[in-house]
């Protein structure tokens, strides 16, 4: 023990410095509060805080009231959302391009070969109801044993590729791929309703047969129906049918054999 009393004074050196701010304040007697900055670094710009300038919880909500305004203000100067227009944003499904009025109308003017398509809607590439249909395509497949899920997207993307070119060489006002795969997936939904009824009923009888004629032909004049509507293609919906019910017999070959 008699080591310690050996060393010198000051052998544990501080770099604190102590000050009296409340000497400097005017006020007598105040307990010295301890500076805790780091020798030779610049105190940050603005006020520092000073305990005893503390007015209250008013004081400090007031002062963090006015921090947020100003960030706020910075924000929207820049170019950010203000809160009248978080409340004015679309909404997620819009975003992601999902319209549930669109799919309907679609759908139901699939399903009514003689029902005139709205222009309105036929603009709007919508992927979301021909990726359903493809899936409900492939599991109804499914419950006969077959895994046919590439066969449907190998095939369906050839088609759409070569119907892309055709109707790009045949129509004036020009195609978008997006246009082509929507109206091709749409009308795959006949096939998807005789793949449903291959699980009850075999189709490779007589009537098997002129029931899946009837799918291909329903099949193609819809979506020549929707392209000559998309695209202003005036007295060439036989011309677009053909390779339509090329595709869609392929399709009924899946769901056949």
């Amino acid at each position: 023990m008699s080591g310690y009393a050996d060393e010198p004074a000051g052998f544990y050196p501080s770099s604190y410095a102590w000050s009296d701010p409340a000497a400097a304040a005017g006020v007598p007697g105040g307990p010295p509060i301890p500076n805790m900055m780091t020798p030779g670094v610049s105190a940050p710009p603005g006020p520092m805080y000073n305990p005893l300038a503390y007015g209250g919880p008013q004081a400090t909500a007031n002062m963090y009231a006015q921090q947020n305004d100003a960030v706020s203000q910075r924000f929207a100067q820049a170019g950010g959302y203000t809160g009248d227009d978080v409340e004015h944003e679309p909404p997620l499904l819009e975003e992601l391009g999902i319209n549930f009025d669109h799919i309907l109308q679609k759908t139901m003017t699939v399903l009514n070969p003689f029902r005139r398509p709205d222009v309105t809607i036929m603009s709007d590439s919508d992927l979301a109801g021909p990726f359903v249909f493809c899936l409900l395509f492939g599991g109804l497949l499914l419950l006969h044993g077959k895994i046919h899920f590439g066969y449907i997207y190998g095939i369906g993307l050839l088609g759409c590729l070569g119907m892309y070119s055709l109707l790009s060489l045949m129509s004036v006002q020009g195609v978008s791929i997006g246009c082509v795969v929507s109206v091709l997936g749409y009308c795959l939904l006949p096939m998807v309703l005789l793949s449903a009824i291959s699980i009850i009923a075999t189709l490779q009888g007589l009537l098997g047969m002129i029931g899946v004629g009837l799918t291909i032909l329903w099949c193609s004049w819809s979506a020549s129906k929707l392209f000559v509507t998309a695209l202003s293609m005036d007295h060439q919906q036989p011309l677009v049918a053909y390779p339509c019910a090329l595709l869609y017999g392929v399709f009924s070959l899946l769901t056949v054999f």
